[in-house]
């Protein structure tokens, strides 16, 4: 009979292990209670902390009048229910109990020894033990007491499910991890308190408790004066009335301002301290809810003008910067910062590169470190642009081969710059009105939109002279999938058919440009409609 059990039991383990549905479902459920990356684990969270709110609220209202029946049922029956199918739950993902029955049957069969049932269950009962001893757990068990009514006493333990909001606010858990960092410094404070309190306790009952104060009676009395007095607090309802007994106030009054000047500086000092870690996770809760966002790895004049012109144009931008200094610098200008190395998959994997990322901007100063960039980026994603700058064209090679879909070479493109204005001065004044865009006249791209007026038509179909514009390229999209989408055709001709996809390069001021984008947009929205 136990090798039966054995058999049935090793035979569900697996089934459960290869079981997609089964998975699925688990971790569904461990997403939505412990994992603050899952998109979702927010809205689980409010809900909790309005029905915990709740909860309390109505213990508040029913200390002087006696609730509604609806809410006396919500409280007793709803809201217990939830909180006991919470802990159920936390109990089930918290381990894998056919993990453990698999690694024993394993086990055994490769040492050939009989398989230990009783090992088993105590490898079982052990992890699940560590869980309801863990103080969260115990919160939670105790939150689900109150429900026995008939023990009105119990009632009172609905105040520690305030306690349960610790596990779904961020800043109750940062506040208590940061005070939990401090932990030594806290509980030296905490015995020297109590020593003090103590010692001031016994003094002033042994002055004053045989009679000579009528407000002591006991030493609790005292004790509860001393506890008030090294606080500050001082109610005035015990007061020391002997020389000796405002001899040991005042030395603990003095004893109490200087351990509270002990613990603000224990607490800024600890903030200071989580301060970077803090910002970093603000901007990771930032980042994590952008798509189509631009990474600028490294923030040196390249990465500056990058993000200036990012920011300018409205695009979401990232910049991932090693430099403690660059990092503050890029922060003072607006904007977000994750102080990490890019070199580093972890890096990028924790941004999810393929799902919100657009474009990679290798900027740093040292092409080697552009190089390794460019590899991490391309290995873990095929389909992400990747822009590297780039300043030795022996490089420049590695970096395609490496994955970089465009190469910046600041070096040579001043070179060329720097020709242009001694043989052609007016068109140097012309391209640096451009670039720095001191005038309004500029270079923009154009799509041509499904279904615009743009979509099958020829190039000499529209005027781009009476709207103030020049057409300077035409991007033709590429039917077949190559790593190019588009080929460049440079002042194309009046017969080149226009397709949805293309992209047109035109030169003009920003309002002509605009007004083209808004007639392309107009004959989309247009057709639409008529359709």
């Amino acid at each position: 009979m136990k090798n039966l059990f054995i058999k049935y039991l090793v035979t569900f383990s697996y089934y459960l292990e290869s079981a997609p549905g089964y998975q699925r479902v688990k971790k569904f459920f461990y997403d939505l209670l412990d994992n603050d990356d899952y998109p979702y684990k927010k809205y689980f969270d409010l809900f909790m902390i309005f029905i915990i709110l709740s909860s309390v609220a109505i213990l508040v209202v029913d200390v002087r009048e006696r609730v509604a029946w609806w809410l006396d049922y919500y409280d007793l029956y709803i809201v217990t229910t939830i909180f006991i199918i919470e802990y159920l739950l936390r109990l089930w993902v918290c381990s894998d109990m056919h993990k453990v029955i698999i690694a024993e049957f394993e086990e055994s069969e490769f040492f050939e020894k009989p398989f230990s049932l009783s090992k088993v269950f105590k490898e079982i009962a052990a992890q699940k033990w560590q869980y309801i001893t863990s103080l969260p757990a115990i919160i939670d068990l105790i939150a689900i007491l109150p429900s026995y009514r008939e023990l009105r006493i119990l009632r009172v333990f609905v105040l520690f499910r305030a306690f349960k909001m610790l596990r779904y606010s961020k800043s109750l858990i940062q506040f208590f991890e940061i005070l939990k960092s401090k932990r030594i410094e806290l509980y030296t404070l905490l015995t020297l308190l109590a020593f003090f309190t103590l010692i001031a306790s016994v003094m002033i009952y042994v002055f004053e408790g045989n009679g000579t104060n009528p407000n002591i009676h006991s030493l609790f009395d005292a004790a509860y004066w001393a506890l008030v007095t090294i606080t500050t607090v001082g109610y005035g309802d015990i007061a020391p009335v002997s020389t000796e007994g405002r001899t040991v106030s005042m030395l603990i009054i003095l004893t109490g301002i200087g351990a509270i000047s002990f613990l603000t500086s224990i607490i800024v000092s600890a903030f200071n301290e989580k301060l970077p870690e803090i910002k970093q996770t603000r901007v990771m809760n930032l980042v994590m809810k952008k798509r189509d966002l631009n990474l600028v790895c490294g923030y040196g004049k390249i990465g500056q003008l990058v993000a200036k012109k990012l920011k300018e144009s409205g695009e979401s931008l990232l910049v991932i910067e090693s430099d403690p200094s660059k990092v503050e610098m890029a922060e003072l200008d607006g904007l977000d910062v994750l102080r990490a190395d890019a070199t580093k998959s972890g890096t990028l994997l924790k941004l999810k590169l393929c799902d919100r990322v657009k474009s990679v901007i290798c900027a740093t100063h040292d092409d080697i470190v552009n190089v390794f960039i460019t590899i991490n980026a391309r290995s873990l994603c095929k389909k992400v642009q990747i822009i590297a700058r780039c300043s030795d064209k022996s490089v420049a090679k590695k970096l395609r081969l490496a994955g970089a879909d465009h190469l910046i070479m600041p070096e040579e493109i001043a070179g060329l710059l720097g020709a242009v204005y001694i043989g052609q001065p007016v068109a140097f004044d012309a391209l640096q009105a451009i670039l720095t865009q001191k005038k309004s006249a500029r270079i923009d791209e154009v799509e041509v939109r499904l279904g615009s007026f743009l979509d099958g038509a020829k190039v000499g179909d529209f005027d781009f002279a009476a709207n103030r514009l020049i057409l300077l390229a035409v991007l033709k999209k590429l039917s077949s999938k190559e790593k190019s989408s588009h080929y460049v055709v440079f002042n194309p001709p009046d017969d080149i058919t226009l397709k949805a996809g293309d992209i047109l390069v035109v030169m003009g001021y920003s309002v002509s440009i605009a007004d083209f984008k808004g007639k392309v947009e107009h004959s989309v929205r247009y057709k639409t409609t008529v359709s």
